[in-house]
């Protein structure tokens, strides 16, 4: 990462305390698989181009028991045999969510998501999308990633 510009915990710590506090609850729930919340997590990383963000959530896929072979293939999930129906369902949703169209997630992918996790899980899935996307961006913006 270059130049640090700003710190926006010291800018207001409880607005960057509450969105960490968000992350900390999707984690504490127990309402969605550790394993697939992490892929998905690291899926919205790798587009959004935040190494920072990148690393972390390898490295706690890896400590939550993943292979590093499936963490190697993500990019590539649609062509890779490694992954199940919900595996795909999810980073599929990721990355419409993260890219979010002009008519927004199309029916197609929210639909195979909300049918092969349920509606509870899908719900979880959403929002640890939205909010890996907004601490991989404000690290992005900021240059600095002191928001854990």
């Amino acid at each position: 990462m270059t130049r640090q510009r700003i710190d926006l915990a010291a800018v207001s710590s409880r607005a960057a305390g509450l969105v960490c506090e968000l992350e900390g609850a999707l984690r504490g729930e127990g309402l969605m698989d550790d394993r697939l919340r992490e892929l998905v997590r690291i899926r919205v990383a790798q587009l959004n181009g935040c190494a920072y963000f990148l690393a972390r959530r390898s490295q706690e896929a890896l400590r939550l028991g993943e292979r590093q072979e499936p963490l190697n293939e993500l990019p590539g999930w649609r062509d890779s045999a490694l992954f199940t129906e919900p595996e795909r369902a999810a980073p599929a949703l990721a990355e419409v969510m993260t890219r979010l169209p002009s008519n927004g997630v199309p029916d197609a992918e929210y639909g195979q998501a909300e049918r092969l996790l349920g509606p509870y899980s899908l719900g979880i899935l959403i929002i640890a999308i939205s909010v890996a996307n907004a601490l991989d961006r404000m690290c992005l913006a900021a240059r600095h990633c002191s928001l854990h």
